[in-house]
C-alpha cells in the first residue's frame, strides 16, 4: 500500500493549526515543523510523541526561515547557506526522536523551498546534502530536479501526490497561502487514480503521469481528519482489491 503522509506539528504558542491527534491515527508518515515556519518545542516535542503512539514515522518538514509568511515566500539563499538552515532544524527534530526512542525517517521541505528544490539546482543540492549527513529520503514530486538530482546523489527519493491539492496543466501544484477544502471523496478518489493509474488530472482536465509511493494530505486542510480517514480508507481498498 501506498504511505500515507501529513504535514502536521504546525501549531505555534497558543495558535492552533490542524486537529493533529485526530489526524494522526489514519497516517503512517508524520512531516513535522521543525520551527521555521511553524512549531515551537512544546508541539514539536508532542507531535513526535504522538506519532511514536501511533506507530507513525517520522519525517523533518524542513522550511526556509519564514515564521511570519508560514514558509510560502521564496527566498534567496545558496547552497552553502540552505544546507545549514535545513540541518539547524533538522538538528531540533533529532533531539525529540531521541527522547522518544525513534529515528528520523525522511526529510520533506515545506512550501516555498519544496517549489525552489523542484526548480533549482543548488537548491536541491542542498536538500540532498542534508539527506546524505543524516542517511535519509527526501520526498518530492516525480518530473522534477527532485526526482532527478535526489536520484543522482543516491539519497533517495519519494515521490508523492498531493489528494488535497490541485494541478495546473503543466503538472505543477498550485500553491496558495491558505488551502481551500476538498471533499474528502474527491481526495480519496485522486489518490486512487494516482497509485492504481499513474496519472492525475489538472484543473483544465488533462491527464498527467505521476508517481504516487506516497499520498499527501495538510493538516490545515479544512476537514483534513476526514480527508485522511477517506484517503486511507481508499489506500486500504486497493491493497485489499
Amino acid at each position: 500500500m501506498a504511505d500515507l503522509n501529513c504535514d502536521m506539528g504546525e501549531s505555534f504558542s497558543l495558535y492552533r493549526m490542524g486537529d493533529d491527534a485526530a489526524i494522526m491515527p489514519h497516517i503512517t508518515q508524520a512531516n513535522v515543523a521543525c520551527g521555521f515556519h511553524a512549531s515551537d518545542p512544546n508541539h514539536m516535542a508532542e507531535t513526535v510523541r504522538l506519532a511514536k503512539q501511533h506507530g507513525v514515522k517520522v519525517g523533518a518538514h524542513v522550511s526556509l526561515p519564514d515564521l511570519a509568511g508560514f514558509g510560502r515566500r521564496e527566498m534567496k539563499i545558496d547552497r552553502a547557506e540552505m544546507l545549514n538552515i535545513v540541518l539547524y532544524q533538522i538538528g531540533a527534530l533529532s533531539a525529540f526522536l531521541r527522547q522518544q526512542g525513534t529515528e528520523l525517517a525522511h526529510i520533506k521541505p515545506h512550501g516555498a523551498l519544496y517549489g525552489m528544490a523542484a526548480r533549482q539546482e543548488p537548491i536541491a543540492e542542498a536538500c540532498a546534502d542534508a539527506a546524505e549527513v543524516y542517511g535519509v529520503p527526501l520526498m518530492g514530486l516525480s518530473g522534477t530536479l527532485h526526482e532527478a538530482v535526489y536520484t543522482r546523489r543516491g539519497v533517495g527519493f519519494l515521490p508523492e501526490f498531493f489528494a488535497d491539492l490541485d494541478y495546473d496543466d503543466e503538472g505543477r501544484l498550485i500553491i496558495t497561502r491558505e488551502h481551500k477544502g476538498v471533499p474528502p471523496e474527491v481526495a480519496a478518489a485522486r489518490a486512487v487514480q494516482a497509485v492504481r493509474e499513474g496519472t492525475l488530472t489538472t484543473t483544465g482536465g488533462k491527464t498527467l503521469p505521476v508517481q504516487a509511493e506516497t499520498i499527501c494530505v495538510h493538516s490545515d486542510t479544512p476537514g483534513a481528519a476526514s480527508i485522511a480517514a477517506a484517503v486511507r480508507e481508499a489506500l486500504t481498498g486497493l491493497e485489499a482489491a
